[in-house]
């Protein structure tokens, strides 16, 4: 077990924080213009492309380097939306090109999608379907040479200022695991409309909003994977944003702790220094303790997914640790600070941003739901394996 990231990877964490740090904070409110320059100098800096090959415009680095710089990432910027949009458009949207795609479709959008030149989002959830995926109402129906698209998506991170949709419709009614095919769809198709964008309690710097597909036709061409592949796919990109994209919180929560630890002894109270005091300083190092043994289960799982493992339960556990860590984060933070804590500021802004995170990629309840039936309870599906310390499986 080796528990150092490589001198490559050290130097590009580095490198990425400082320009996080120093290029990539956020004007206070959205601004679209704003966004996509800093969007542009992100991909500039090569922190979109990490997971893609060299010959297509990218890094071609692993999951741990990935998770590694979207750490740094978290730590280095302050607006934790805009860092959550870059981490959606790399895992949901170019890792699936990267590992489905034709060789056309690869030097298609790959490469502009790693430059910064265009953004993309991810089309998974609806109204009625958001842990439920099978359940989705969006269709696709074939026509000789292109497929027409019905439907709606809500809650799609980037729609705003998107210029490619990962799109996931029915093909097959009832069909199940296998009635779903994902496509790639240009913004400003005939028939694909974006709605107004969402106001959100956390993560305000990530535009979101709703997608509706009205006879939308997409060529044949643009679809992504097999017919019928489509859920597959998903479950491969989710593996992915569960793990790597959940990194971005492993920064955060690195920043607010360094600062609390700051705060607590700069801040005086009955002649000392609140970190003096054991109720306080027990409280940091419990920030501390959750940290690591949350960023401990993220890389393990990244380390996996380098290992071309498909374990999901590594990935939802990492995902379950580091959200619920990055909650609890930002409200010691908050009680820290006491009164300012309240006020707009770091504590504050990290726990609306940590909010969502027991949201998207599944809900906590969903990976808990998950996790059981791979212990083998929950109903009759026999336990998955999954790696133990010491390289034994589950039975």
């Amino acid at each position: 077990m080796d528990f150092e990231f490589d001198a490559q990877t050290n130097e590009m964490r580095e490198m990425i924080g400082e320009f996080a740090r120093n290029k990539l904070a956020g004007p206070g409110v959205f601004d679209p213009c704003e966004f996509r320059r800093r969007w542009r100098l992100a991909g500039e800096q090569g922190a979109l492309g990490t997971v893609v090959p060299g010959e297509y415009g990218g890094l071609g680095k692993g999951a741990v380097t990935a998770a590694a710089i979207m750490e740094a990432l978290g730590h280095g910027c302050t607006d934790t939306g805009f860092v959550f949009s870059l981490g959606a458009h790399v895992f949901a949207c170019l890792t699936p090109i990267v590992e489905f795609g034709t060789e056309e479709q690869k030097r298609h959008w790959l490469p502009p999608l790693c430059s910064g030149e265009r953004i993309a989002a991810h089309g998974i959830t609806e109204p009625e379907a958001g842990s439920d995926t099978l359940s989705m109402r969006t269709r696709a129906e074939r026509r000789g040479d292109v497929y027409v698209l019905n439907g709606e998506k809500s809650f799609t991170t980037n729609s705003p200022v998107a210029d490619v949709f990962v799109v996931q419709a029915v093909t097959r009614p009832g069909g199940g695991c296998f009635g779903l095919t994902t496509f790639v769809v240009e913004a400003g198709t005939p028939g694909l409309t974006v709605g107004r964008r969402y106001e959100k309690v956390g993560l305000r710097g990530s535009p979101t909003a709703d997608l509706r597909f009205d006879d939308c036709e997409v060529p044949a061409s643009r679809t992504l994977g097999p017919e019928g592949g489509g859920f597959g796919i998903f479950r491969t990109s989710m593996a992915w944003e569960r793990t790597c994209l959940f990194a971005l919180y492993l920064g955060v929560m690195r920043r607010v702790l360094e600062t609390s630890i700051a705060y607590a002894g700069e801040r005086r109270q009955f002649g000392a220094a609140i970190g003096d005091f054991q109720a306080v300083s027990h409280r940091i190092v419990d920030m501390a303790l959750r940290l690591e043994a949350a960023r401990l289960m993220l890389y393990r799982a990244a380390w996996g997914l380098d290992r071309g493992s498909t374990d999901e339960v590594s990935p939802a556990l990492a995902k379950l640790a580091v959200s619920e860590a990055a909650v609890r984060a930002g409200l010691d933070a908050v009680q820290i600070q006491g009164g300012l804590g309240i006020l707009n500021g770091e504590a504050e802004t990290a726990l609306r941003d940590a909010l969502p995170a027991r949201i998207f990629s599944g809900t906590n309840e969903i990976q808990k739901n998950n996790i059981a039936r791979a212990l083998g309870l929950g109903g009759t599906t026999r336990p998955r394996s999954h790696p133990s310390r010491r390289g034994e499986k589950w039975k």
